[in-house]
C-alpha cells in the first residue's frame, strides 16, 4: 500500500481473492485497535482494515481537526477524505477484494468519515455503519455526490447523546434517504456509545447483506 495511513489488516482464513472487506474508523482520541472488538464475528471471513487517524489527539488520534463540535476544519477534512478514498480504492485492487461487498464502520469522528466516504464513493460502498455520527453541512451542500442507489446505510444514535445531538443523526437519515439509499435508522436509550443491542443490530445488518 502506498497510502500514508498507519493501519491494521486482519486477513481472512483463505488465500483466495474476491473476499468481502470491512474498513474501520475510530473515534476522537482513540486508535486502530478500538473498533476491532466490534467486528469479531467477521474475523477470518472478511478482510478487515482498521485505520489510525493521521492527527495526534491525546490519548490517541483523530481523523480531522475542528473549531467546535459538528464543524470540521475544511482544509484538513477535505485532504483526509481524499487520502482515505484513495486508500480504499488501492486496497480493492491490491488485495483483489470483492468489489460488491465493501463495508465501512465508524464511530464518532469515524462515523463522520464513513458517512462522507459513502457520499464520495457511492455504489463502490455496499454498506455503511455509522455509530453516533453526523454528516457535515459542507459535504451535503458542496461535495459531488456519486450514485448510491445500490448502497445501504445503518445509522444509530443514543437518545441521550450530549456530544453529538440526536438531531444530527436524524439529519443524516434524512439526507441519505433523499439520495435514494436504503436507510436503517435506530436509536437506543444511551448516551454517546454503542450498546450491546446496537452492536447486535449493526452486525446483523452486515451479516444479512453478506448472504445476498
Amino acid at each position: 500500500m502506498n497510502s500514508p495511513y498507519t493501519f491494521k489488516h486482519l486477513k481472512p482464513n483463505t488465500n483466495e481473492g474476491n473476499i468481502p472487506a470491512i474498513f474501520l474508523f475510530h473515534g476522537l482520541g482513540s486508535n486502530e485497535d478500538d473498533l476491532l472488538q466490534l467486528v469479531e464475528q467477521f474475523k477470518g471471513k472478511c478482510h478487515i482494515f482498521s485505520l489510525r487517524g493521521p492527527i495526534t489527539h491525546s490519548p490517541g488520534y483523530a481523523f480531522y481537526t475542528f473549531a467546535e463540535e459538528g464543524k470540521p476544519e475544511r482544509k484538513v477534512f477535505d485532504q483526509m477524505i481524499v487520502y482515505t478514498k484513495d486508500f480504499i480504492l488501492e486496497a480493492i485492487k491490491e488485495f483483489n477484494l470483492n468489489k460488491d461487498k465493501i463495508y465501512l464502520v465508524g464511530f464518532n469522528q469515524g462515523a463522520v468519515v464513513a458517512q462522507t466516504l459513502t457520499v464520495v464513493l457511492g455504489n463502490v460502498i455496499r454498506g455503511t455503519v455509522s455509530l453516533s455520527g453526523f454528516i457535515p453541512d459542507f459535504v451535503t451542500s458542496e461535495y459531488a455526490k456519486m450514485p448510491s442507489q445500490q448502497s445501504k446505510i445503518f445509522i444509530s444514535h443514543g437518545e441521550f447523546d450530549y456530544v453529538y445531538p440526536i438531531t444530527w443523526g436524524e439529519n443524516s437519515r434524512n439526507f441519505f434517504e433523499e439520495q435514494g439509499m436504503e436507510v436503517t435508522y435506530k436509536t437506543y436509550p444511551d448516551g454517546h456509545g454503542v450498546t450491546p443491542e446496537n452492536l447486535t443490530d449493526f452486525v446483523t445488518f452486515i451479516q444479512e447483506d453478506l448472504k445476498n
